[in-house]
């Protein structure tokens, strides 16, 4: 643990020195780092921003292919105008086990390939597992604590607690 802080603190002096180079040194750390030139129009923040993630890259590695070709889905997405192309709901892996409580009594739910189980009944969502455990609906990501519960209203706006919970 001790050998991963010392990397990140020579990292992060690495990394706050660049604003003291000049443009030469920062282009040449550039082209080390890239192997191509500096683009033309280039300004110096987003070359300092790009060296830097770049260092950070060598150090910690680099996004997972299928984390950069979900963010491509979603660039292309919003640049289409569209919001068909992704999907932000977390994903819950089969065999992941979800536990709550409810009124005293542990609840306890397996993720499946195709849906989830609770109590030797299997369920297409985990809004049924909260319907079935509750009798009232719910959004299962937030009955079981996968996704926060917003307190903002259909139009987006963020509303004070006390008036959320009323």
């Amino acid at each position: 643990m001790a050998r991963r802080q010392d990397n990140t603190s020579a990292l992060e002096v690495e990394i706050a020195r660049l604003r003291d180079l000049d443009l030469a040194a920062l282009k040449r750390q550039w082209l080390t780092l890239y192997s191509v030139p500096v683009p033309k129009y280039f300004r110096r923040e987003h070359l300092i921003r790009a060296i830097a993630h770049r260092l950070q890259i060598e150090a910690y590695g680099d996004l997972r292919p299928s984390i950069r070709r979900q963010l491509r889905a979603i660039v292309d997405a919003l640049r289409s105008g569209s919001d068909a192309g992704f999907d932000l709901a977390p994903r819950i892996k089969p065999g992941t086990k979800l536990i709550r409580v409810w009124q005293d009594k542990t609840c306890i739910v397996t993720a499946l390939e195709d849906g989830f189980e609770w109590q030797d009944s299997k369920y297409r969502s985990l809004s049924e597992v909260a319907r079935a455990i509750t009798g009232t609906r719910w959004n299962g990501l937030v009955f079981f604590g996968v996704k926060p519960r917003s307190t903002s209203n259909r139009n987006g706006l963020r509303l004070r607690k006390d008036a959320a919970d009323a």
